[in-house]
């Protein structure tokens, strides 16, 4: 039976400690959008530059990378899964690089999936190339896909195009990398900023809407989620993290931490005639099963 290592009094944040390949069949439950930034898979000896000082890039075992075939299998796993969990109208979220976002486009269509778009997410403060033999490294890309070619999809046109100077939104974002301030509770080493969830969030679900992230990490995903009036559960393996997730949480209970992140997020000022929350989670009935 799966028991959420820590769930919030509202019941709109649940994490669960465990393996997503073990705890998404055990549970009969339908998602309104997925977001999920799977192991890029890249820890193998290399080095990057940050805050000044030359570092390793290994992250942990968790992003050690097998063969080709075995990376395969891995992401054709568990894209299957979360498409189980959505509901007809829902869609899913996916970060990348070129080093996984090619074969997971395949494997989205190979399923079923319809991408929707590639998002191109352009850092605005991007660490430099140290080696000074190639481009610096300065995006990451989100694919966007749907879980059925013919059934419509939510997209809040209209939120995207206010927040864009009342022109359509593009696919190509920029968007800084994460604050100081998000890191008060610890720092997960892929850990993607709350402006970029925000954002994701907003234009693809609506107030009390139901958000699954099968590696939560850190759980960015469940409090943007949470300061977009939207519920959430994330799925986390490795045991620090789900405790950085569960005071990531406990610290946006603080009435006025909640009211500073909405402030920082740019998108969510936009969001105010749109996202108001009406009434609290408690009176809506559909709750996870655990």
């Amino acid at each position: 039976m799966i028991k959420a290592f820590y769930k919030s009094y509202d019941r709109a944040f649940t994490i669960v400690h465990g393996d997503c390949f073990y705890v998404l069949p055990q549970f009969d439950f339908k998602f309104d959008m997925i977001f999920a930034d799977p192991p890029y898979f890249l820890s193998n000896g290399g080095i990057s530059y940050q805050a000044g000082k030359v570092v390793c890039v290994d992250k942990g075992d968790w992003d050690k990378g097998g063969t080709p075939e075995s990376i395969m299998e891995f992401n054709r796993r568990w894209l299957s899964l979360c498409r189980e969990k959505l509901k007809d109208n829902g869609t899913i979220w996916i970060s990348g690089t070129h080093h996984n976002i090619f074969c997971i486009a395949t494997l989205l269509t190979e399923l079923g999936y319809k991408i929707l778009n590639v998002i191109t997410w352009a850092k605005t403060n991007p660490p430099p190339n140290i080696s000074c033999r190639f481009f610096t490294h300065s995006t990451e890309f989100i694919l966007w896909a749907r879980k059925l070619p013919k059934v419509p999809h939510k997209y809040n046109y209209d939120l995207m195009r206010a927040i864009n100077g009342s022109k359509q939104m593009t696919d190509v974002w920029r968007l800084p990398a994460i604050a100081r301030w998000e890191k008060s509770c610890g720092k997960h080493p892929t850990q993607k900023p709350l402006a970029l969830l925000t954002r994701i969030i907003l234009a693809s679900t609506d107030e009390h809407d139901w958000i699954l992230d099968p590696f939560s990490g850190s759980s960015t995903t469940g409090i943007a989620a949470n300061l977009s009036g939207r519920r959430f559960l994330g799925i986390e393996k490795e045991e620090p993290f789900v405790q950085i997730s569960k005071a990531r949480r406990i610290e946006i209970e603080n009435p006025q931490t909640f009211a500073s992140y909405r402030r920082k997020l740019k998108d969510l000022s936009f969001a105010s005639s749109y996202d108001v929350i009406k009434e609290p989670y408690s009176e809506y009935d559909v709750e996870l099963p655990f």
